[in-house]
């Protein structure tokens, strides 16, 4: 059971927002399927507009969201944020001095005592950092429990940008959900998201955070994979070794004469994974050249490393 709450609220009474909702629903409608249409997260979502959205209303839904035990738990929020000598909040729309919404903090509690065994935390509001760095009553640190993953648009001193009526964080994160953080086999995972908005994003740019305490990288949404799974299961069958030099001759070529079945079925493969960046020519600039001229093909690092995950049987 995966099951995520999504939250976009841009009806403040005291300073209106214009691209939260939107936001909401991209990020809703992408983590509710895979890129083939079958089944991601169960999306429950929390809008402002068309309802009028309090401090209670959050605290429920955020409960809800932790309780039982679903297999991950995803919490995501656009709006204000702020913070203040206590720590930071999600501001709700009924904000009032000295109780401007729900404490982060108490988001990082209900996450930390669910009996869910992931939880991802994505922000994309001003001061997001703030989230799991404030110290509690007793002077101890605010400690993130195994299985919990933080990914906020920016410090606990910065804004958070909207550009053209959507958030530039949740522009990236959506973008990276569909494909553009994704692996070769298509699964896209929280650290993989942060890479990719790292990266996007300039020095001179709002930072964002990534905080997590995990043993195991789970996959957040499949997209659409560079190379078909069971194709790159067949690496360890077609080189012996991950440093093995393959030469070709052209009876892989199924252009030339004479036809060898087997050599062409895996020049097919080569071709793919030469697309993948698996594997490199050697003496050649294409995999043509290399099979009409007899030359070598080898994997390249990358390629490597996914020969020896095919082998340990993690495709």
């Amino acid at each position: 059971m995966r099951r995520a709450l999504v939250v976009g609220l841009d009806d403040y009474p005291f300073s209106q927002l214009s691209g939260c909702v939107a936001d909401a629903n991209r990020i809703a409608d992408i983590l509710s399927n895979d890129y083939d249409g079958s089944p991601n997260f169960s999306c429950q979502r929390i809008l402002s507009p068309p309802t009028t959205v309090t401090r209670a209303m959050m605290r429920e839904g955020t409960e809800r969201l932790f309780r039982d035990d679903p297999e991950v738990a995803l919490f995501y929020f656009s709006g204000h944020g702020t913070v203040n000598n206590l720590g930071g909040y999600l501001v709700t729309p009924d904000a009032e001095a000295y109780d401007q919404g729900v404490a982060m903090q108490d988001i990082l509690i209900f996450a930390n005592n669910s009996a869910a065994r992931e939880v991802i935390i994505i922000l994309d509001c001003c001061h997001s950092g703030a989230l799991g760095q404030i110290p509690v009553i007793d002077n101890k640190l605010v400690v993130i429990r195994e299985g919990v993953s933080i990914l906020t648009a920016s410090r606990d001193s910065q804004a958070a940008v909207e550009i053209g009526g959507e958030g530039l964080f949740t522009s990236l994160v959506c973008d990276a959900l569909e494909g553009g953080a994704a692996d070769l086999v298509g699964d896209v995972t929280i650290a993989s998201i942060y890479t990719y908005a790292d990266q996007a994003l300039g020095p001179w740019d709002q930072r964002p955070l990534y905080k997590s305490h995990v043993s195991k990288l789970i996959k957040i949404r499949r997209s659409e994979p560079a190379i078909e799974p069971n194709i790159l299961r067949l690496l360890p069958s077609i080189f012996k070794s991950p440093d093995e030099e393959i030469t070709l001759d052209p009876s892989y070529e199924p252009k030339v004469d004479p036809h060898h079945p087997q050599h062409e079925e895996t020049f097919g493969y080569l071709q793919q994974y030469r697309n993948a960046g698996l594997l490199n020519t050697i003496g050649a600039d294409s995999l043509y050249e290399a099979a009409i001229n007899s030359k070598t093909c080898i994997l390249t690092p990358k390629g490597q490393f996914y020969w020896r995950v095919a082998s340990s049987n993690q495709i």
